[in-house]
């Protein structure tokens, strides 16, 4: 029996996708809900999954190929995985005694993506090992060849027998070295950040104001508590974005105009805080949301802003973790950042930026102290935030952080 495979059903802030890598290939048996291709959409990366067990018996999108929701990827004959290692066995004596003509053959299954990339960098497929079946080499084996750099000196020339030095040279000679370029295909969602971004600088009248926070009390209720928080919550961390996200939730209640949003003439209001966390990934920067924060505990927050950060890492992210939100928290500090402007992750209208910890001198009730500070930063659209709403927003924060028991008491 034929089963059709298609790509999933879209949602509406996604117009296509295009075909990342096929982990199958026409003639290889698969199992039910094993991965067969990802597809790379704007926000995501979607793997799908064999419905049934048997055979690809065609693929109908390529790698590299875009492709609409819904569309026919791949045919998937039910029911004839169990011939299939018969018939690939059948097959293993031909290919031991011919590996030449394996070899010869690894130009010819190349797929289209996989072959740009060659052309592009004009590989010797020779030197890079292919993780497919029968050594077929996609286009993640050429990526990884790439980054390494062993594409860089196998495409350099040979150094050339140095000259005879001359016994007394009239002009010196600058050193000369290879000047190396490499030039690989912007992905999808690198592509779509890139878009986003600079239409959020550009259609928004963007503005960013700072403040800065002692951090001491927190990081002196986090040394007291952590140890018994993790045990009580089943290994959960006591960090700061735990906090901080409590707090925005409780600043935003205050001022809800930088949890609202634009839509053509209109505000929206949200009466919830739906807050995206971003997290960087080899991808790029991606925002999963955490809804309905503020019904969430310390703990919670702590617990679901892990399982995101490693969801995001694996690929695993759905395109309902990434949708939404009416307010941003990212934290530049877990890289050293000491000071920047975020920009502002449309159509929300606020951005709280986080940055590093650092001991500074400070000017308390005339005497000098050294203090832990962090630099905090409010990026916000202007055409809805005034100035001094985005201000106080960022004041009710600082005194949330710096007071830790207001979270609690909501005060």
């Amino acid at each position: 029996m034929a089963i059709e495979i298609k790509a999933p059903a879209f949602p509406e802030s996604v117009a296509d996708g295009e075909v990342a890598a096929w982990h199958k290939q026409e003639g290889e048996a698969v199992s039910r809900d094993e991965l067969i291709v990802e597809i790379e959409t704007d926000k995501v990366v979607m793997e799908v999954v064999a419905p049934e067990d048997g055979v690809i018996t065609k693929i109908h999108a390529q790698e590299g190929d875009t492709i609409e929701s819904e569309q026919l990827l791949a045919s998937l004959e039910q029911g004839a995985a169990a011939s299939a290692p018969a018939a690939a066995a059948s097959d293993a004596p031909a290919e031991a005694a011919a590996p030449a003509e394996a070899v010869e053959d690894l130009a010819a299954l190349l797929g289209p993506a996989a072959r740009q990339l060659v052309e592009e960098h004009k590989l010797d497929i020779s030197r890079i090992t292919g993780t497919g079946k029968n050594g077929r080499i996609t286009k993640e084996d050429i990526l990884m060849y790439i980054k390494s750099g062993d594409a860089a000196a196998a495409s350099a020339p040979a150094p050339a027998a140095a000259p005879a030095p001359a016994a007394v040279p009239a002009t010196p000679v600058a050193p000369t070295g290879e000047r190396i370029e490499k030039r690989v295909p912007m992905t999808r969602m690198r592509a779509k950040i890139a878009e986003r971004l600079l239409n959020a600088t550009q259609e928004t009248a963007m503005l960013t104001t700072f403040n800065e926070v002692n951090m001491a009390p927190m990081m002196a209720l986090r040394s007291k508590y952590k140890e018994q928080f993790e045990k009580t919550h089943n290994g959960t961390r006591l960090g700061f974005m735990g906090m901080f996200v409590k707090a925005a939730c409780e600043a935003l209640k205050r001022f809800p105009e930088v949890n609202a949003s634009i839509d053509g003439n209109d505000i929206v209001y949200h009466g919830y805080q739906d807050i995206g966390v971003a997290v960087s990934t080899e991808g790029g920067l991606v925002v999963p949301v955490l809804r309905d924060a503020d019904f969430m505990s310390v703990a919670d927050v702590e617990a679901a802003v892990k399982d995101l950060g490693l969801r995001a890492r694996d690929n695993k992210l759905t395109i309902e973790d990434m949708t939404g939100g009416t307010f941003t928290v990212t934290n530049g500090g877990v890289f050293g950042s000491l000071m920047s402007t975020p920009i502002l992750n449309p159509p929300q209208t606020g951005i709280l930026g986080m940055h590093k910890i650092q001991e500074r001198p400070m000017a308390v009730n005339g005497e000098v102290v050294i203090l832990p500070m962090m630099y905090l930063a409010l990026s916000y659209d202007h055409r809805l935030i005034d100035g001094k709403t985005a201000v106080q927003f960022l004041v009710a924060i600082k005194d949330l952080i710096e007071d830790p028991a207001r979270i609690l008491l909501q005060l």
